[in-house]
């Protein structure tokens, strides 16, 4: 068994070339050497597997006629093993141009079959034609990590000076004279224009997580969906847009209270965006069901296009609102969709001309934090969380039915609010 050192820093695509007969290996390789890629040998069935197993190999040129293990069975083994399940191998062979043998190879998962003595032209052109395309798939996976490399670095180092300027702001805005009103309105908006670039911050470093990682860390406790609905509508810019809140049934649940409140913003803030003026954003949440809490944000107005739907959870996906203004980076739905799936749960869509749009989301109730265990979410299955009494409303968030949303927030009241229960 023999590989060529690589004495350049980029990796190349490797070749392995399998034959039982030396001299068979040895004018393989004066034929096929090149600078483009690296050259493997292996006199054995055994020998291939070892290098397989070892490098990433772009093409497999295996001998069909092999004692001991022959070059079908190598494939055999080949095909079920992931890491070696879609190496291309071209087969060769001194034999008769038997059809059945033929047959064989293209059933083991050639993608062709070269009979002795072989034209050199044309086993260099199949030769450089798959290196290629391994060279093509080098490119995208460095490309791909380098991307989500800068974006990770990108959203860490712009955390800090927006922590910054966010104080700053919120600083100003106590010590400020209440009275100065075009004041107070410009601080409000440097905050909330600096909330909504850290969600654009904090999105960018989820999907790049999502991406690199595959998964998301819970930390679950305790939490009443309701009175994180009045946290959202506190934060969320909706200009011009009426909430109505509905909750039926028992709203509570053990989730990541953090990660829920990315989902409700998302939810919320789109369908604020996407509503036309003056119209009515309606969340319900409904805790009837004694396993699963649902949760339907809808907004009236122009459906989604027939053109967007396949593609609506998708990355970077970037549109406009109604309104024709550009907004985000298009993560939002994808994130929702992410974070709702790590729960155990699951999000769908309805949008019609004359509905408008809902978008609805289940989940179960009792859901274990990634400390807590390494298995998958809990499905639907889980015991309920009897919901938290005798705690107080945040300051300056909406308490359940009592009053309304800050004017600088929401300026029209949450109407037709109805309740299961009531701490006021």
């Amino acid at each position: 068994m023999t590989q060529e050192s690589d004495t350049t820093d980029t990796p190349r695509p490797v070749v392995l070339v399998v034959d039982d007969v030396p001299a068979n290996l040895l004018a393989f390789e004066s034929l096929l050497r090149c600078d483009d890629f690296e050259i493997a040998t292996a006199a054995s069935g055994k020998e291939a597997l070892e290098i397989l197993l070892e490098r990433d190999v772009a093409l497999a040129v295996v001998d069909v006629q092999m004692p001991e293990m022959d070059g079908f069975e190598l494939a055999t083994l080949m095909r079920g093993v992931e890491r070696t399940r879609y190496v291309p191998i071209i087969f060769l062979t001194a034999s008769s141009r038997d059809e059945g043998l033929v047959f064989t190879g293209y059933e083991v998962g050639a993608v062709d079959y070269l009979f002795k003595p072989v034209d050199p032209q044309v086993l260099r052109g199949k030769v450089e034609v798959f290196v290629s395309l391994a060279k093509q798939r080098m490119e995208l996976r460095e490309a791909k990590q380098m991307r989500e490399t800068f974006m990770a670095v990108l959203g860490h180092d712009l955390r800090h000076p927006l922590g910054g300027i966010l104080m700053t702001a919120q600083l100003l805005a106590r010590q400020t004279d209440c009275s100065d009103e075009e004041l107070m309105s410009s601080l409000a908006r440097i905050v909330r224009s600096g909330r909504r670039m850290k969600r654009m911050i904090d999105d960018l470093l989820d999907a790049t997580r999502f991406r690199n990682d595959g998964f998301i860390a819970l930390t679950t406790e305790k939490v009443s969906l309701d009175e994180l609905v009045d946290q959202v509508l506190e934060e969320v810019e909706a200009a011009d847009e009426r909430v109505r809140v509905e909750v039926l049934g028992d709203a509570t649940g053990t989730w990541d209270l953090d990660r829920l409140l990315q989902v409700l913003s998302n939810l919320v803030g789109n369908a604020a965006r996407y509503s036309p003026p003056g119209s009515c954003v309606t969340i319900t949440l409904d805790g009837r069901a004694p396993r699963t809490v649902g949760i339907h944000v809808h907004n009236a107005g122009p459906p989604i296009p027939n053109a967007q739907r396949p593609l609506l959870f998708e990355p970077f996906r970037a549109s406009t609102s109604r309104r024709g203004q550009h907004r985000g980076l298009g993560l939002g739905l994808y994130i929702t969709k992410r974070l709702v799936e790590a729960h155990g749960g699951n999000v769908t869509f309805e949008s019609s001309e004359e509905e408008g749009t809902t978008f609805s989301v289940t989940l179960p109730r009792g859901v274990r934090s990634s400390s807590e265990t390494n298995s998958p979410p809990p499905s639907a299955e889980e015991a309920a969380t009897p919901p938290r009494r005798g705690e107080a409303a945040p300051p300056m968030l909406c308490k359940r039915g009592v009053r309304s949303c800050r004017p600088s927030r929401m300026p029209a009241a949450r109407d037709g609010t109805v309740r299961a229960t009531s701490d006021g």
